[in-house]
């Protein structure tokens, strides 16, 4: 084969292979789905308790309300910071392959959470609100086990500080 042919069978593959970063659609819209969707579960879990918030405020005795209504806010805090990874991912899957949001660009808000440049500032984003998201974890599951003795109350202490200081760092960065 001449180098004219090759050079031509090379465009081609490296057009096709720029071309193919289109597929990373189907990433932006399953997890804007997936996003959607545990939105509207964690806001389910909100209204779900509802009433018993309404007879309590009225008076009525509602078996363990405090414990309920705490974990069932933590839960649901819980599932939006993932909602909110997912997003974030879309979003940033999206301005890296297919295209910038110009709508974004023009807003304020966009400006603020929706500057991904390359795959590092997408991992920062992520990283940040996973981190938020294992402390809402961690908190949940402290207040679910409760306090025991004087060492469940030493590890809590120890995992709180250590939370503490991992986000100093995180925020340092």
């Amino acid at each position: 084969m001449d180098n004219k042919k090759i050079k031509k069978i090379e465009l081609l593959f490296e057009s096709f292979l720029w071309k193919s970063k289109v597929v990373s659609i189907l990433a932006v819209l399953f997890s804007l789905l997936g996003a959607i969707m545990i939105f509207l579960i964690a806001s389910y879990e909100i209204i779900r308790i509802f009433p018993k918030v309404i007879l309590y405020l009225f008076g009525y005795y509602v078996k363990n309300f405090h414990d309920q209504l705490i974990g069932t806010v933590i839960s649901a805090i819980d599932l939006y910071l993932i909602a909110i990874v997912l997003l974030i991912f879309s979003f940033g899957i999206y301005e890296l392959f297919i295209s910038k949001i110009d709508i974004a660009e023009c807003s304020e808000i966009g400006n603020k959470i929706l500057v991904i440049n390359n795959l590092d500032d997408l991992k920062d984003k992520l990283g940040k609100v996973v981190i938020l998201a294992l402390i809402v974890g961690i908190f949940k599951k402290i207040l679910s086990i409760g306090i025991k003795n004087t060492l469940d109350v030493l590890l809590m202490s120890i995992s709180i500080i250590t939370l503490s200081i991992s986000l100093y760092y995180l925020h340092k960065r």
